[in-house]
């Protein structure tokens, strides 16, 4: 196993700023003089000693070169290094929160999941509030560095196609992160500064504004009211529904247009797919509103973008309970939390690209049936796929549907019911939020979930947040042999 203390600084390091902003609550806890400023004092200086500590302690054996392990190895342990430092405030502040809870909710923030275990969000202190959206914020960002940096160098799940020539650096794996965080986060703070404004015109009061853009351009979909997007049907749902299309697009696509070149914007095939299954469903969900639910043309239009947007973008707001819409738009909405949005966005689940390179290979397959003596190559974005890719796609695919599989399995076996079960472990393994059911649906969430279930849960966020086999590596041998 290699030096394992540039992954060691790096993380402490992490820790070390996550602890830093624990003051911007403080602050709002201060002004708010509800004493909730001295659970953020306490957990930031906590999150900062632990995290300088070992930073320190590793400093020592500080690259700017990672080797594949050490690569494999901190993208799995920041993301489970974050959440346990950032529950600390919900363990010590007004929710009370056990191990367990805390947790959960930290974890659900960090992968932009959404599921939340705490019920009378309307009355917690505000630092609290602002703390869980600041989290999601976090991971909104940094999930787009894992994407555009780690995983097309770990060749997960076919991301190896979007090494960008955007970002043309040495090799040198440190200073490449360094280079697309920096630019990334401009577009990221100045989207999210767009969002909030877009909020404040539409009538949100400035601090659900605030929490609400920082949760929508993470695609995360925590809210400040228990009732979730409910509390602002109307013009904020299309306001909300446009910022999470721009946030699930690729973001370095964002980059070229500053740099000038708009072309890979408008040429982009899964931009185009990505938008094209927005449409469909949001059409096909107006018409049946209108002839089953006797809706009235906008009404039925604005719900079913927004909540089609929030659902395939895996923001997982609820403006309504689209349960009670029918039974086709239930199972509907079931199946499109399974797309995902645009590699390197803050969305989450399987993400369009990989259906693309499904259907390229299957119709090579099926032209060279028809024709054997003949040579079909599957493209994407006009380009030839290797194998290598091909076989990269086809494991992740396998490998997500036996952890949803196991997943839901095992939550059947903690006593939770088939609909629980089942849509549980989608909505946490695609990181979409809500589930299906009375418990987990639309209008309910996850506090009265059993421990052992939350815990498979918050394991199942990880896992797909972090595109499956990224951490599934860990668990080889050759891993700790190499």
């Amino acid at each position: 196993m290699d030096d394992l203390r540039p992954v060691g600084y790096v993380i402490g390091f992490l820790v070390a700023a996550l602890g830093l902003t624990m003051l911007i609550p403080m602050g709002v806890g201060l002004f708010a003089d509800n004493g909730e400023w001295e659970v953020f004092f306490e957990a930031g200086v906590i999150t900062f000693v632990a995290g300088g500590a070992i930073a320190l302690a590793c400093s020592n054996g500080v690259s700017d070169r990672l080797s594949i392990q050490q690569i494999f190895l901190l993208t799995t342990v920041i993301w489970i290094a974050l959440p346990l430092f950032g529950g600390l405030p919900f363990m010590l502040g007004a929710t009370e929160a056990s191990l367990t809870d805390a947790f959960f909710e930290a974890m659900s923030g960090v992968t932009t999941t959404g599921a939340t275990v705490f019920i009378g969000l309307d009355d917690l202190p505000p630092g609290i509030l602002l703390w869980r959206s600041m989290l999601q914020w976090f991971g909104g960002v940094g999930i787009i560095v894992v994407a555009m940096v780690f995983l097309p160098e770990l060749r997960v799940g076919g991301m190896q196609v979007f090494r960008s020539e955007a970002f043309d650096t040495d090799g040198k794996v440190l200073p490449r992160a360094a280079q697309i965080a920096n630019r990334i986060s401009s577009i990221y703070v100045v989207l999210t500064l767009m969002c909030y404004l877009s909020y404040i015109l539409v009538g949100m009061p400035a601090f659900d504004a605030l929490n609400h853009a920082l949760t929508t351009i993470s695609t995360g979909g925590f809210s400040t009211h228990d009732a979730s997007f409910g509390v602002y049907q109307g013009p904020a749902e299309y306001v909300a529904a446009v910022y999470m299309i721009l946030a699930s697009l690729p973001f370095v696509r964002y980059v070229q247009l500053l740099q000038g070149t708009a072309k890979p914007l408008w040429r982009d095939t899964q931009i185009h797919a990505y938008l094209a299954v927005i449409f469909t469903f949001v059409i096909l969900f107006s018409i049946y509103r209108m002839v089953v639910n006797d809706d009235h043309l906008e009404h039925s239009l604005r719900e079913g973008l927004f909540n089609v947007t929030s659902i395939i973008s895996g923001t997982g707001y609820a403006s309504v309970d689209y349960q009670l819409w029918g039974a086709f738009p239930a199972v509907a909405f079931f199946f499109i939390g399974l797309i995902g949005g645009c590699a390197g966005s803050t969305a989450c689940s399987i993400k369009i690209f990989r259906y693309q390179l499904l259907i390229a290979s299957v119709r090579a397959q099926i032209r060279n049936i028809h024709s054997p003596h003949g040579i079909f190559v599957p493209r994407y974005q006009g380009r030839a796929v290797s194998e290598d890719v091909l076989s990269s796609v086809m494991a992740f695919f396998s490998m997500f549907i036996v952890t949803l599989g196991v997943t839901a399995v095992l939550l059947a076996a903690t006593g939770l019911d088939f609909v629980t079960a089942i849509s549980g472990a989608v909505a946490t393994l695609a990181c979409i939020g809500p589930g299906l059911g009375e418990i987990i649906g639309p209008a309910g969430n996850y506090a009265t979930i059993n421990e052992p279930a939350k815990w498979i849960l918050a394991i199942a966020m990880l896992v797909g947040r972090l595109e499956v086999m990224s951490v599934y590596a860990l668990f080889t041998i050759r891993f700790w042999r190499g």
